[in-house]
């Protein structure tokens, strides 16, 4: 048990280092998520400075951090037009599937893995991650570009996909029978289902019940119902991150810009949590060994997003610039793949240093081509935007 002392001294030193970081990346006019990954490096188990003591609260912080960013992000955008987008990039779902899964069971094959190890890095390579996005479209200043709905669009179906592939992994990993994995999928993917339908039937209730002129009041009511909702998809293995999402896009009009402006400050501070935690989870030591492996893979799987990226965007009638801009913002991968890994890393020796250093990779060098592939932002119809 860590003294309140120690634990006081060790979050007051985080968050300076944090703060220090997003200036110089400020001042560099990038996104300081490479900082931040890198802060949580040098400060975890193995680094130059661990943090014990904060450790809890590090990892509490980080699961609130995605389900605000993904928040945040719903109250950008309409429910309705974020709907139809979804069927037109039915697709681009496809696509991203085939192009970004098969690097990873080909190398987890030629590994010489088991079908479950071949799975898992499969769903590792696969999917990005939704949290990095988030905050490069914010800190960027992408939400309103012509390509962000399809870059969305793409997150959320990866997000479902994950519903399913979860609950399926995780009873495969413990050598459950084949009728609980399909239990457990088809109750995932029901429940996701559910919440869509009602956000999209009856969401626009949600403004006038949660609608509040003090804005303390409004904070408490938007941010506990996320929580209650993201608490439920994760129950049934499915996303916090989709179902704060849901929430986000439930919101209309005035209570969405009021939620949006009450919960930025907390977004920006718990995203920074979460980015921290991730470059906390990694040893600087297994990084070396699986580097050049590593590299390989990131490299394939990059270019497999930036195919990805650029076909949705297209199928938006996005121009050449943004279609890049699409395809590089989808490159990290990040939560998902740490959590896939943390279901099978036991059975396997070498496929969690490995995924967790891919990770890692991906992490840092997805931003940095995001922001080689910068330009101005191209704003979307007025419809498009609230």
């Amino acid at each position: 048990m860590h003294s309140p002392v120690t634990l006081l001294l060790e979050l007051g030193l985080i968050l300076t280092v944090l703060s220090v970081l997003g200036a110089v990346a400020r001042r560099l006019t990038l996104s300081p998520v490479p900082l931040y990954l890198l802060a949580g490096l040098a400060l975890g188990e193995g680094g130059i400075a661990p943090v014990p003591a904060a450790g809890e609260f590090v990892e509490t912080g980080a699961a609130i951090g995605v389900v605000l960013l993904l928040l945040t992000l719903g109250l950008q955008f309409s429910l309705t037009e974020f709907t139809g987008s979804l069927r037109r990039h039915v697709p681009s779902a496809l696509a991203d599937l085939v192009l970004n899964a098969v690097p990873g069971a080909v190398t987890g094959w030629i590994l010489g893995l088991d079908a479950i190890g071949i799975l898992a890095l499969a769903g590792a390579t696969y999917v990005s991650s939704s949290g990095m996005v988030a905050r490069l479209l914010a800190d960027l200043r992408r939400l309103g570009n012509r390509e962000t709905p399809a870059i969305l669009s793409v997150l959320v179906m990866e997000d479902f996909a994950m519903a399913a592939y979860l609950p399926l992994l995780a009873v495969l990993a413990s050598g459950g029978p084949w009728w609980q994995a399909v239990l457990g999928v088809a109750a995932a993917v029901g429940a996701m289902l559910a919440a869509f339908t009602a956000s999209y039937r009856w969401g626009h209730h949600l403004g006038r019940l949660l609608s509040h002129p003090d804005a303390e009041q409004l904070m408490l009511r938007v941010l506990g119902l996320t929580l209650i909702v993201a608490a439920l998809a994760e129950l049934v293995h499915a996303s916090a991150a989709v179902g704060a999402f849901l929430v986000g896009l439930s919101l209309t009009g005035e209570t969405a810009d009021r939620a949006r402006a009450v919960l930025s400050p907390l977004r920006d501070l718990f995203s920074a949590i979460f980015f921290l935690a991730i470059g906390l989870s990694i040893r600087p030591d297994e990084l070396v060994p699986l580097l050049p492996a590593a590299l390989a893979l990131s490299a394939v799987t990059a270019a497999t997003k930036l195919v990805t990226g650029q076909y949705a965007a297209r199928r938006d009638q996005v121009g050449p610039r943004g279609q890049m801009r699409a395809g590089t913002v989808l490159v990290v991968r990040g939560e998902f793949s740490i959590v896939i890994i943390g279901l099978v890393g036991t059975m396997h020796d070498a496929l969690a240093p490995l995924v967790i250093t891919y990770v890692f990779v991906l992490a840092i060098a997805g931003p940095l081509l995001t922001r080689l592939a910068g330009a101005a932002p191209l704003r979307l119809h007025k419809g498009h935007h609230r």
